[in-house]
């Protein structure tokens, strides 16, 4: 059985009623630069997405998984496994939490440690990665926390405003 349930929040898979929220957060530019997306999605777009999003890990190579408060059942943010390459058993890692509010609470943390958990227990991963802009401290503290290590820069790697910024890579290998 697979458990996605932490203390204060759940992982579960995306479901139609989710158009709105996703809606929101591929056309919130705030965070494009995290997403590599330069122009805004539809909701018919989305909603195609949405229909898709039952494929399994092994075809679609990504999962996205809403992070939910378990006490109003409320989605507040998305977590994803994307380049997922199961011959060399790996994959990348990306998290979301869209309301500033909720931020610094908790909830990434449970959901990373779910997802951990989940990528060594069912999908035998050998190890995680995530690719995260020099300047978002934030995120850097939260994977390091989690026992990802710092491994190495790309140079001037993205381009926002009209800049390039440094993009940090972190990994985590699984001790098995």
């Amino acid at each position: 059985m697979v458990t996605l349930k932490g203390f204060y929040i759940y992982l579960r898979a995306l479901e139609p009623e989710d158009l709105e929220f996703i809606f929101k957060v591929e056309n919130d530019e705030r965070i494009w630069e995290v997403s590599a997306t330069q122009t805004p999605y539809s909701r018919f777009l989305i909603k195609q997405y949405l229909e898709n999003a039952h494929l399994d890990i092994y075809e679609a190579k990504q999962l996205r998984l809403a992070i939910c408060t378990k006490h109003d059942q409320q989605i507040i943010g998305l977590i994803d496994l994307y380049d997922f390459n199961p011959t060399h058993r790996r994959s990348g890692v990306g998290i979301l939490i869209l309301d500033t509010e909720k931020r610094r609470k908790g909830y990434g943390t449970e959901a990373l440690n779910l997802l951990i958990k989940y990528g060594k227990t069912h999908l035998h991963l050998h190890q995680l990665y995530a690719s995260i802009a020099e300047d978002n401290k934030v995120s850097q503290e939260l994977f390091l926390k989690k026992g990802f290590k710092f491994v190495g820069q790309r140079k001037d790697w993205t381009l926002v405003n009209g800049a390039f910024k440094n993009e940090n890579l972190y990994q985590l290998i699984y001790v098995h």
